[in-house]
């Protein structure tokens, strides 16, 4: 829902709403219109503008209230790049954005975010395309590949948050999947870290995880799971604490981020993230009603985009860093350890990967999948070489050990997150 106060010139606007907003209101159910630049009007700013500028241009605009929704408590690390992004727009459009936060996904649960930008619960939300691959099947196919990304826990992190990311605007089909709802996805993809797989007890080698239950998200991951010898299961993570307790389900493949969040690190610490044979990861999108969007005048669309910065670099400092850091600490405290497979294991979860990624040259999702396929494994091999190479971005340690060597100035990402923006988001900024 988008509301605007405030309004010194009613009755003109009035009828401003009545012709030009009717469809809008009607598409989202709980428009409240007021302000003096019409939708998608008025007057921007160039790109690197300062906080001072962007002040004056919205100087003329009556504020705005834009409804949304955390998948955390507030103040935790696991909404903090949500809880960040909004208080950067806050701050520099000088109080004119201001967001109605549900914290905790009160107002939908996550599979059904989409729909809430559509029917008007919601005006901005993070979506998650992994839960409808049938709805959403190009997206299904960027997720279904992400295991090309690097998984280890500094460059990974950054790799993995930009190669996809590039795909996604570079794919047409990916777009247009959520525009013909009526939804503008803002950053089409981003992760919450790399995927490891929690058990109950130690299963490195195949011969360990043989015949194991677990919960895993997503077509790659249930034939990564099956590769490896066991059989995959479909668990909510807030159920997961007790489907792993009670031995519903052996082991689960998720993030960290997601470890802390659901729980249940204490009844799965025995964990496997290999950097040399990775899940498929299950990243969401920053996205906003269509209606919404066009409805906001030309410098709140602008800033909106450009303070994407901000979700980027506390999406990684704020969230995935201090997440790993928090869940290394719980899986030392219940006795297990981050590891890697066992060379077997290793080598089956590369060969699952390599068909899998074999398979979506065919893929219906995409008109061009030949083409598809080599543009992700081509940018996934850019994106590592500037990570590394022109970024100089290097692992200093291994998961286990990164609690005892990260601090809040460990990395600085401003050199990373200028060039995601700027070779990546900056040629789709609106104007």
């Amino acid at each position: 829902m988008v509301t605007r106060r405030g309004s010194k010139d009613a009755a003109p606007r009035a009828s401003w709403v009545a012709l030009g907003v009717v469809g809008a209101l009607a598409l989202t159910g709980c428009a409240e219109t007021g302000t003096g630049a019409g939708g998608g009007s008025g007057q921007g700013v160039e790109y690197g503008a300062s906080m001072e500028e962007y002040h004056a241009a919205f100087a003329d605009v009556e504020p705005i209230t834009l409804t949304t929704q955390s998948p955390a408590p507030k103040g935790s690390i696991t909404g903090a790049n949500v809880e960040a992004y909004f208080e950067a727009l806050t701050e520099w459009s000088d109080g004119k954005l201001q967001f109605d936060i549900a914290y905790s996904n009160a107002i939908v649960e996550p599979a059904e975010a989409d729909d809430a930008l559509i029917d008007g619960r919601l005006d901005i939300a993070q979506v998650l395309p992994i839960y409808e691959p049938s709805e959403y099947p190009a997206n299904a196919a960027l997720i279904e590949a992400s295991f090309l990304s690097d998984h280890s826990v500094v460059v990974g992190a950054l790799q993995s948050n930009a190669w996809p990311l590039e795909t996604a605007f570079d794919t047409p089909e990916i777009l247009q999947e959520y525009e013909d709802k009526g939804i503008k996805l803002m950053m089409p993809s981003y992760n919450s870290g790399s995927n490891a797989l929690f058990c109950s007890k130690e299963r490195r080698s195949l011969d360990d995880l043989k015949g194991m239950q677990a919960a895993a998200g997503g077509q790659a991951q249930s034939k990564e799971i099956e590769a490896l010898g066991g059989s995959a299961a479909s668990v909510a993570y807030p159920e997961l604490y007790e489907s792993l307790q009670r031995g519903v389900v052996d082991c689960s493949v998720s993030s960290l981020t997601v470890g802390v969040l659901g729980g249940f690190i204490e009844a799965a610490p025995h964990v496997v993230v290999d950097p040399d044979a990775g899940f498929a990861l299950a990243p969401g999108g920053m996205a906003v009603s269509q209606a919404t969007w066009d409805s906001l005048p030309l410098v709140a669309r602008q800033l909106m985009w450009d303070r994407l910065d901000v979700f980027l670099t506390s999406n990684i400092a704020d969230k995935i860093w201090p997440n790993i850091v928090e869940a290394s600490t719980q899986v030392a405290e219940a006795g297990g350890s981050i590891e890697v497979f066992e060379d077997d294991a290793r080598k089956a979860l590369n060969k699952a990967n390599a068909e899998l990624l074999e398979d979506l040259r065919g893929t219906p999702a995409i008109a061009d999948g030949d083409a598809f396929v080599d543009r992700m494994e081509e940018s996934a091999a850019k994106w590592l070489q500037i990570v590394e190479e022109d970024l100089g971005y290097t692992n200093e340690t291994d998961y286990n050990g990164f609690a005892d060597w990260y601090t809040a100035d460990a990395v600085d990402l401003e050199p990373y997150v200028t060039r995601v923006y700027e070779e990546i988001l900056l040629e789709h900024r609106p104007s």
